[in-house]
């Protein structure tokens, strides 16, 4: 069938097999190379190929311990269903990324990172273990004490070492299904990145920015943290049931927009309206969940506003010593071509000690791309500034990367493919992303 991850682009004839059980995956193996596949929510080509493995039958939770929060699941169960069944018990994800839509297993193969990295670090903290497929289909139980080698090639590995069919997880207790946020509106990039490092003491931060101001208002961004709000907090109304979120309206894009609709006027008029709406909100408010940290989950098949050709997703991450730099010369390269971001967002990132995982200490910058003649242009000369200043690629976003800027940036997969090749991993698992960058 004709497969793409969320961006919708690349497209692949890819032979899509659904097991039921691990059996059924053992099953699947031996026949060419396979990849994982789960909620298909990577944005580029990561779980597409010439033949992907789908986990989501794969979807039981198993057991749970109320006294550590640790959660033993399937990995085919996703973030969101995770959150239904043990957020009105009170515990919540210790790490989540920008969407609940997320597979357990796509989570632990991405090491996804979320708004808390800075003060937490990314998904990959809180995994206590996971049993592994391999390629001749038996199962091995990695951890930080077992295995503990090919735990580490695996956080982050995006489904290169085998098929994870189970993890153990630790959830965090909280009072409520609040958060106590906080929204500063920032007139300019500079003033945008000393928010950050005036609230680096916040659990959670981010900033939305907006990459089509120019001059005196380059990256003029609204910054906003939050913590978990404890019950007296809360509005009286909500005291009683403080588990119980704001219910979020589930919008519908019945249709894919036509080319024209977005281009670097709907961009602009965009970015004017969510700043001077950004500059209205209350400097402290309380907000659901799912409004925090899901603000895109509310409308189903959004990848459609970009229409039938899909959209490119870049997110490099740029090292504190040249953040500034780097990304001011992202910016002026974009507002330059015109080729805007509809959706761009801003985080800090804190340190992070690990083999293949995307963050390290500095800034992410994620945007989001219409494909266009003039966005594909503009890629390049993305990468060559990300490049310049020392920064690297988050894969689980990529579409379109070149092998050879994947080694100028990011000199650990040559390390990860060398052990692929050592030990027969490329002949069983490979997605048309690891072919295309020669892992």
């Amino acid at each position: 069938m004709d497969l793409s991850g969320w961006g919708r682009y690349p497209h692949q004839e890819t032979r899509l097999s659904t097991p039921r059980d691990a059996q059924g995956v053992a099953a699947l193996l031996g026949d060419g190379p396979v990849i994982a596949r789960g909620s298909g929510r990577a944005y580029g080509d990561p779980a597409i190929g010439a033949h992907a493995v789908s986990t989501r039958h794969l979807n039981h939770m198993i057991a749970f311990d109320d006294a550590t929060g640790e959660l033993v699941a399937e990995s085919g169960v996703t973030l969101g269903e995770i959150m239904d069944a043990f957020l009105p018990r009170g515990w919540f994800l210790s790490v989540t990324p920008g969407t609940k839509f997320v597979s357990l297993g796509g989570a632990i193969a991405a090491d996804v990172h979320g708004k808390n990295h800075h003060s937490e670090g990314s998904f990959g903290v809180f995994v206590d273990w996971f049993d592994l497929m391999g390629a001749d289909g038996s199962v091995t139980r990695c951890s930080r004490n077992d295995n503990a080698d090919l735990f580490r090639w695996t956080l982050g590995g995006m489904g290169l070492t085998g098929i994870i069919l189970r993890a153990a997880i630790r959830l965090k207790k909280v009072e409520s299904g609040w958060i106590r946020q906080t929204t500063i509106a920032t007139r300019n990039l500079d003033e945008a990145l000393a928010a950050f490092e005036q609230t680096y003491d916040a659990t959670y931060s981010m900033a939305w920015i907006d990459c089509a101001a120019t001059g005196a208002k380059m990256g003029r961004s609204i910054v906003m943290n939050g913590e978990h709000a404890t019950r007296d907090e809360l509005p009286p109304l909500a005291r009683p049931r403080p588990l119980d979120t704001a219910l979020h309206r589930n919008l519908s894009v019945p249709f894919d927009f036509p080319g024209f609709a977005l281009n670097p006027w709907s961009i602009r008029a965009f970015n004017e309206l969510y700043y001077f709406k950004g500059k209205r909100t209350p400097p402290t408010s309380i907000v659901g969940l799912d409004s925090f940290f899901y603000p895109l989950d509310a409308i189903r098949n959004w990848n459609r506003i970009y229409g039938r050709k899909g959209f490119m997703q870049f997110q490099c991450v740029v090292p504190l010593e040249s953040h500034a730099e780097g990304l001011r010369a992202i910016l002026n390269a974009i507002t330059r071509t015109g080729a805007g971001s509809f959706l761009a967002v801003l985080k800090r990132f804190g340190p992070q000690d690990s083999r293949l995982s995307f963050p390290m200490e500095g800034y992410t910058l994620a945007l989001d791309f219409p494909l266009t003649r003039r966005s594909l242009d503009l890629m390049p000369e993305l990468d060559r500034i990300t490049a310049d200043h020392g920064g690297r690629f988050y894969l689980a976003k990529d579409s379109r990367m070149s092998a050879d800027t994947l080694r100028r940036t990011d000199p650990r997969w040559q390390a990860f493919a060398e052990m692929r090749r050592q030990q027969g991993l490329t002949q069983a698992f490979a997605s048309a992303q690891s072919e295309r960058l020669g892992l």
